[in-house]
């Protein structure tokens, strides 16, 4: 597996990777505009084709997680592993010493990818998501202090 950045030249690619995990998928041009916004990158997860993509901005020293998905067909593979990873390394070499995101409570997957990574609960934000079903989801907020001197 390959993972690799991705700009707003991969706008389609990452769109495309979004649908992975979402029932309403971020449009190219949505993608386009954030990765020319300063501190926001992507990177895109490759396995004989496009199986992921992760969108994360860093502002200062702390960076957040936008979005992630996988294939579903590949997940349980280490490509979520993999692509949290290395855009936790890239943040934390670009001087990021605290990461957050969001993910809904009922994200079991996620939750447990979150936790192996080192991710704690911080927080709740209640009816974040729109299900799109009339049933708003709560979402956990998530933090990771960095290990000081990884940089």
């Amino acid at each position: 597996m390959k993972v690799r950045p991705a700009g707003p030249e991969d706008a389609v690619a990452l769109s495309q990777a979004h649908a992975f995990g979402f029932d309403s998928p971020w449009r190219p041009a949505e993608f386009a505009a954030l990765l020319t916004n300063p501190g926001v990158f992507a990177l895109l997860a490759q396995l004989g084709c496009d199986c992921g993509m992760i969108l994360c901005r860093a502002v200062v020293d702390e960076v957040e997680v936008l979005t992630i998905a996988v294939d579903s067909g590949r997940r349980g593979k280490g490509i979520g592993r993999a692509l949290l990873t290395a855009a936790m390394n890239h943040a934390q070499a670009a001087g990021a010493v605290t990461a957050f995101l969001e993910v809904g409570v009922d994200n079991a997957a996620a939750l447990a990818l979150y936790g192996r990574a080192g991710f704690r609960r911080t927080g709740l934000r209640k009816n974040y998501y729109d299900r799109g079903d009339g049933e708003p989801a709560d979402a956990l907020v998530m933090r990771l202090d960095f290990p000081a001197g990884r940089a």
